[in-house]
């Protein structure tokens, strides 16, 4: 099973640009996680936060025992080796074939022997549904290999905790759904902790387990996706939905008198898009087992959650999961 990864207070300069700040989360282990935001909002700088290539200048990282914001450099080093990373552009050698790129971080960190690279690089590959290509160079390939690629090279120190930066950029709508399943089915497989960052909006309503949303330097909110798919924040609602209209701008957010003069002018709500159902594994890998320990602990705090979330809960669910009742006096009489 995955790694939980707990942040707690978390924030992040640029010199006098704040990224973001006080941010804490947990992500639930062996679960998929999405976060969301507008473009420049340091989704990216998050992720790098996580695995401790970026130091934050308060907060912390806590993966197995280590602050992979304030540990021992050793320590870090180790605890790295529990995560994988997909950039977002692959991130592959271009004079290097798939095989060789994905067997790379084998070559590089472990002492294994060439024979049980060659068997642990062909699982990978066909994982990720790439056999047949391990020969071709990354120039000689679509972007949803080269992605896929990227994935199967995360892949093969068998990372506990996966990180995802944007795996659907530069992917047509196909593509894209692809690659939502090969998530879905990959967590299915390994059980790993997954992050996705991502601005789509059917990877975030199909994917996820849990939903975050980064905006204004701050998170605005982290939970089961329940949640978020369903807040009234104008910011999650105008961002789910496409809409002009809301605090995100074409730059940055709107100031005041911008959002002023649209209430003013009647903009019309945004129309909210239908809550689906998650994404089932494909046919012959068996259930997730991220499903199970979600319920259980989703259940557990469903009355804490928003009450537009506890209905989508409740009908997920289905009968077994009550509504609230009135309580009954000793005699069962009201």
């Amino acid at each position: 099973m995955g790694i939980e990864v707990k942040v707690e207070g978390l924030t992040k300069s640029f010199g006098k640009q704040q990224i973001w700040q006080d941010v804490s989360l947990t992500l639930p282990a062996g679960e998929v996680s999405v976060m969301l935001g507008p473009s420049g909002t340091g989704k990216t700088v998050f992720l790098k936060s996580l695995i401790g290539l970026l130091k934050p200048e308060r907060g912390r990282v806590m993966v197995d025992g280590v602050d992979m914001a304030r540990s021992p450099e050793r320590d870090v080093m180790e605890a790295r080796k529990l995560f994988g990373l997909m950039f977002q552009d692959g991130a592959l050698f271009g004079s290097m074939n798939l095989f060789d790129n994905i067997a790379f971080p084998l070559r590089e960190h472990t002492k294994k022997k060439e024979s049980e690279i060659r068997r642990i690089v062909m699982e990978r590959i066909e994982v990720v549904g790439l056999l047949g290509a391990e020969g071709k160079l990354p120039g000689e390939i679509s972007g949803g290999m080269r992605k896929r690629a990227g994935l199967a090279r995360a892949l093969v120190l068998d990372p506990q905790i996966i990180l995802c930066d944007e795996p659907d950029s530069g992917l047509d709508p196909v593509r894209t759904a692809f690659i939502s399943q090969l998530l879905i089915d990959l967590n299915t497989q390994i059980d790993a902790t997954m992050l996705i960052v991502t601005h789509n909006l059917d990877i975030a309503a199909t994917v996820p387990d849990n939903m975050g949303m980064l905006f204004r330097r701050n998170l605005v909110t982290f939970g089961p996706r329940e949640v978020l798919l369903t807040s009234e924040e104008p910011v999650v609602a105008q961002f789910l939905t496409a809409s002009k209209a809301g605090p995100i701008g074409m730059s940055e957010e709107k100031d005041a008198a911008t959002l002023a003069a649209e209430a003013s002018g009647g903009a019309p709500a945004p129309v909210r898009r239908e809550l689906v159902p998650q994404l089932e594994p494909s046919p012959g890998l068996g259930e997730r087992k991220a499903v199970a320990r979600r319920r259980e602990r989703v259940l557990g705090m469903l009355d804490t959650l928003p009450a537009s979330a506890q209905a989508a809960i409740r009908s997920a669910y289905g009968r077994d999961v009550l509504e609230p009742t009135a309580v009954l006096p000793r005699g069962g009489a009201l």
